[in-house]
């Protein structure tokens, strides 16, 4: 091994301890780095009517909107959508505007955070329901963007 090689190859290591008649140390299991998507993702199940903690800030922004009379009505997890055999959607948030049009609002931490499956669905379910499907996301400002999904 040259003077200036930090790091040696497995093989070097073990002939090292072998020389010395020192067993190797166990291996220091490495943590596989998370996604961006699966460190927003949901640690489990919550049950029925239970909220996570984005969909609480939703639905206080929600609430205030409803003092300002931007919005007449919400509901959370009000509608379970039927898209095919065995295959429903249950959008976050259904809420009736100012204007009496009703939209589905689904909340999401961050764009990346949309699966293949739930960007699959929602399209579908906007295909087969009257009114207009959203994601909504946070902003850093305590806002919120709001991306029509489908039509």
């Amino acid at each position: 091994m040259s003077k200036n090689r930090l790091r040696m190859t497995e093989e070097e290591l073990a002939a090292l301890h072998a020389k010395r008649g020192s067993r190797a140390p166990a291996a220091i299991p490495v943590q596989a780095k998370q996604t961006l998507h699966e460190m927003h993702q949901a640690k489990g199940r919550l049950k029925d009517d239970e909220m996570t903690k984005l969909e609480r800030r939703y639905a206080a922004y929600l609430d205030q909107q409803k003092l300002a009379g931007a919005i007449k009505w919400w509901a959370f997890e009000r509608i379970k959508i039927k898209i095919a055999k065995n295959t429903h959607i249950t959008l976050d948030f259904f809420v009736l505007t100012d204007l009496d049009e009703l939209q589905a609002r689904d909340t999401k931490a961050h764009r990346e955070a949309v699966t293949d499956d739930a960007l699959a669905k929602t399209k579908v379910a906007a295909e087969l329901c009257p009114w207009p499907f959203f994601f909504v996301y946070p902003r850093d400002d305590s806002g919120w963007d709001m991306e029509q999904v489908g039509r």
